[in-house]
């Protein structure tokens, strides 16, 4: 559906729960929040599926939303889920009944009643703002707080690839509407905890690469976490150091994340390699430049099955090396 489509549908709709993707990050996170907000200001009765791992930099957005564990909704509606595969653990009783998806991952599967997929959009809180202004005209300060969040934390701060001028211009329009732009930028993008900056130099001083160096692997396994005392709120955007290496066309995390058979694997790329088709291949998605899978496997063959993958489709005009698979 479009824009105004989606908007007329939860205008003539109540009861709505809302539900977020595992992992939650800050763009369905902060997507859920908004629209929960934006829905009741425009008289409905709206809640968020209550998601045991949103961390605690982004509670302040959603705990006010969780749903009572009696209320029975009408309508769920499912923010920045590519497919079912992601629904949180206390969402799998919704799996066959939602009403509507609203993503922007061209990996969508189309598992919703009703979609409204917008794949240009670098974030799906840019959807989410353009439904709000459809729906209702405006939006309020807490609501641009938490659209900012989603837009921000998608883009890296706007230093992604993903950001374009639509991107820019709904930033704009939120820090128009009251958007605390600076506090949210210092706490999401400008303050590390200790135990995060000790997680990054094991990270560094471990990582391994690959293909003369177009392929940078970080492992991230349970002790690393142990021994800096990292955890799941420090590990926002992770995923983005192996990539910011200079000469890295492919920058891989692998995370284990409750023993050494379960692997969470985040790919970043520049044009020249799709990151959503070789993530594909293991049965997950996302975006060109920007997917991921998980795997049931120990991560060192994780690792072994992804170097396989590259070597058949890392592109030959890159000069791949004849022993690309020996670490660099």
């Amino acid at each position: 559906m479009t824009i105004p489509e989606t908007a007329r549908w939860l205008a003539g709709r109540d009861r709505f729960l809302i539900l977020t993707h595992r992992r939650p990050d800050g763009d369905t996170l902060g997507c859920a929040a908004g629209l929960a907000q934006g829905l009741r200001d425009a008289g409905k009765t709206a809640y968020i599926l209550y998601n045991s791992e949103a961390t605690a930099r982004y509670l302040p957005y959603v705990e006010r939303y969780w749903a009572p564990e009696d209320f029975t909704p009408e309508h769920v509606v499912a923010v920045d889920i590519a497919s079912t595969d992601l629904f949180p653990a206390g969402g799998m009783e919704y799996l066959n009944k939602v009403a509507l998806c609203i993503d922007h991952h061209p990996s969508n599967q189309g598992y919703a009643g009703l979609t409204c997929l917008e794949p240009d959009k670098a974030s799906c809180g840019e959807i989410i703002y353009a439904l709000l202004m459809e729906l209702n005209g405006s939006i309020s300060p807490d609501i641009a707080a938490s659209l900012y969040v989603a837009v921000s934390t998608d883009t890296g701060c706007f230093a992604y690839s993903n950001t374009n001028a639509h991107t820019l211009r709904t930033a704009a329009d939120l820090i128009d509407a009251g958007a605390p732009v600076s506090d949210i930028n210092k706490a999401l993008f400008r303050t590390k905890a200790k135990s995060r900056v000790m997680l990054e130099a094991l990270i560094a001083t471990s990582m391994e690469f690959y293909f003369n160096g177009a392929v940078a692997i970080a492992v991230i396994t349970q002790d690393m976490m142990a021994k800096t005392g990292a955890v799941e709120n420090d590990m926002d955007d992770v995923a983005a150091i192996p990539g910011a290496i200079e000469g890295v066309i492919v920058g891989i995390t692998i995370r284990e994340l409750t023993g050494p058979g379960d692997s969470k694997v985040s790919v970043r790329t520049t044009p020249q390699v799709n990151a959503n088709a070789l993530c594909a291949r293991f049965g997950g998605g996302g975006h060109a430049m920007a997917a991921g899978f998980t795997l049931d496997v120990p991560v060192m063959e994780t690792k072994r099955l992804l170097l396989t993958a590259l070597d058949e489709i890392f592109p030959l005009d890159n000069g791949k090396p004849a022993d690309a698979a020996q670490p660099r």
